[in-house]
């Protein structure tokens, strides 16, 4: 199935209107935090001039869904939208949006950060950063 929630593309996209799309669920959220992820131009003491991600897509669509779902089910939030770039990405252009709504702030917050922290973990997305030195692909998965 293709949820409209969980995205992996290449194209950039509008943080305005993912938030729109997600107040138009319901009136009773109250709150909404945003988790953005852009490509900074340095990076464990390396100059990075741009950056590329990989993914194995059927895996990391599926495991994005997860991530969907779980959130939905143990946290007090109405909706969550989550977003991954892959392909080339300039420094300075957006990588990755989680967005979450709740009735409460702390209920969003809460979830937002799990959710990054888990699609870092468990999503087969991965990232080479070009430097002066070469391609570095980074390993770890914070």
């Amino acid at each position: 199935m293709n949820n409209p929630n969980v995205r992996i593309q290449s194209e950039d996209f509008s943080i305005e209107e993912e938030i729109a799309k997600i107040k138009a669920v319901s009136h009773k959220i109250g709150g909404i935090v945003t988790f953005l992820g852009a490509a900074r131009d340095f990076s464990k003491g390396h100059t990075v001039f741009k950056l590329t991600f990989e993914h194995y897509a059927k895996m990391a669509k599926q495991a994005m869904t997860v991530i969907r779902e779980k959130a939905l089910a143990q946290f007090n939030i109405v909706d969550v939208t989550l977003i991954h770039r892959v392909g080339v990405i300039g420094i300075g252009e957006n990588i990755v949006l989680i967005v979450v709504a709740a009735e409460h702030r702390q209920d969003a917050f809460t979830a937002c950060a799990w959710c990054i922290d888990e699609l870092k973990k468990t999503v087969p997305i991965w990232k080479r950063e070009e430097t002066p030195e070469g391609k570095i692909w980074v390993a770890e998965r914070p």
